[in-house]
């Protein structure tokens, strides 16, 4: 395929890599909004930017009828807009918190574990992610994504907190130290005991290698999708 890449910084850099392996051709590296001529006809643009510009990235390629693989959080107040966007110019949009193949089976992990809690009154639950002190949004949208996992399946949270859990909002701990790629944990705790379930990436490669596959998986397609229908979960 052709890709171009928006953003084109840390991640991108090893999306360009992973993508030129797996026998793609990079056609665009921009690191500035993209447009009908710098875009340079791609089957599939993949979007790692910053929260302050990507709204603006997603709807000039989707204006232009390309589809977005987007992996930029922080931005996500107005994910209907660029959803209904991808509908009304016949192209596809997939947004990811995260990428990671072992991320993804998390949060399927953690949808059950909830179900699992939700009559249990003995136990309360928490979040908790740690980032590299370069991430600049608070909570993670991983993390975020663990959420609203949990309120999907567990009515005795509703809402999501920075800082501790208290009644019907679930807290979320947002951590910021060294270079951490990406640590996220889910804790259920009584007075007798604590039942944890974790993930942690050691590098960026996971998060590259899934968008890659997810922009393999979009090509063609029309309409909005998660990495749950691109690895059948």
């Amino acid at each position: 395929m052709k890709i171009a890449l928006v953003g084109y910084g840390k991640m991108g850099k090893i999306i360009d890599e992973i993508a030129t392996k797996r026998g793609h051709e990079v056609v665009a590296r921009l690191k500035e909004t993209p447009t009908a001529e710098n875009l340079n006809n791609p089957d599939v643009v993949i979007e790692f930017s910053l929260p302050e510009v990507a709204y603006d990235n997603i709807r000039a390629c989707l204006e232009n009828k390309v589809p977005v693989i987007c992996g930029t959080t922080g931005w996500l107040e107005k994910k209907s807009e660029i959803e209904n966007l991808a509908v009304q110019n016949g192209t596809a949009f997939l947004y990811g918190s995260n990428f990671s193949l072992g991320v993804n089976l998390f949060f399927a992990l953690n949808e059950k574990l909830a179900d699992l809690m939700k009559s249990v009154d003995e136990y309360s639950c928490q979040l908790e992610e740690i980032h590299h002190i370069h991430k600049l949004d608070a909570p993670s949208g991983t993390a975020i994504s663990l959420a609203e996992g949990i309120f999907k399946n567990n009515s005795k949270y509703d809402a999501w907190k920075l800082e501790e859990t208290q009644n019907k909002q679930l807290g979320i701990f947002a951590i910021r130290k060294d270079e951490v790629p990406g640590t996220h944990s889910v804790y259920y705790r009584s007075e007798v005991d604590e039942i944890e379930i974790k993930h942690t990436a050691f590098n960026r490669n996971g998060f590259a290698l899934g968008a890659v596959v997810a922009a393999e998986w979009i090509k063609d397609k029309k309409g909005n999708f998660t990495m749950k229908d691109v690895l059948g979960l």
